[in-house]
């Protein structure tokens, strides 16, 4: 079969036949990303869904195609709690991998619906794949939380109201809007700088630069997802 883009592959190079996915890293500290992916992806294989590695051959890693749709088009499509209920299920999974002395996790790094594959098995969704792990890494479990978050509130902004399910069923206290507003913003800036490595001057860097002033902007309070309170 014939090697098509995928959608939803933004930074690097995505193809696939409908048996096989190629993703060709690109951009600052390629070998880096695929290095922390693949890390992730052996680490992570008898605990969460995840796309079988096949082989790696120079910076392209080659994986096994997995079936299921986008979490993003789901949502799109008016399954919008079932989404968020799933991504807090398994991102809990994730979390609960490891932990090292300092209290880290593994973090994915880019987590959200945007990152998830699932499909419909007995009346519910199940999520069939986590992907791209390129920047996982250890850290603070709010960088999860908090861009999920941001994903949902950006992206799909009349769905914000049912964050709740994706706390809820993630587990655990809610981290407080201050530090996962402040969480946000951080990681838009370190996306600008990642582009600005990139491509000075590219359009990439202006779209970060624009989402983090609105990131910004965003009300000093919200709603606790959890109880719908300020």
């Amino acid at each position: 079969m014939e090697f098509r883009r995928l959608r939803h592959g933004y930074t690097n190079r995505t193809v696939g036949d409908g048996l096989v996915v190629r993703k060709t890293y690109a951009g600052p500290e390629a070998e880096q990303r695929l290095g922390r992916e693949l890390a992730a992806l052996t680490r992570l294989r008898d605990r969460v869904p995840l796309p079988p590695v096949r082989a790696v051959r120079g910076r392209t890693l080659e994986l096994g195609f997995v079936a299921g749709e986008h979490g993003e088009d789901l949502i799109d499509a008016g399954h919008a709690t079932e989404v968020l209920r799933a991504c807090g299920a398994v991102l809990r999974e994730i979390h609960g991998a490891d932990q090292d002395a300092r209290g880290r996790v593994l973090v994915h790094g880019d987590y959200g619906p945007n990152n998830l594959l699932l499909e419909e098995k007995d009346g519910a969704l199940r999520v069939t794949a986590v992907l791209d792990w390129e920047f996982a890494h250890l850290g603070d479990p709010v960088e999860d939380l908090a861009w999920c978050e941001w994903l949902v509130r950006t992206h799909h902004p009349e769905h914000a109201g049912v964050l709740g399910a994706f706390f809820a069923a993630y587990g655990g206290p809610v981290p407080s809007w201050e530090v996962r507003h402040k969480t946000m913003l951080n990681r838009c800036l370190e996306l600008a700088d990642f582009c600005a490595r990139w491509e000075p001057g590219g359009v990439g860097v202006d779209v970060w630069h624009e989402r983090a002033v609105a990131t910004a902007a965003w009300p000093a309070t919200q709603p606790d997802p959890s109880t719908g309170t300020t």
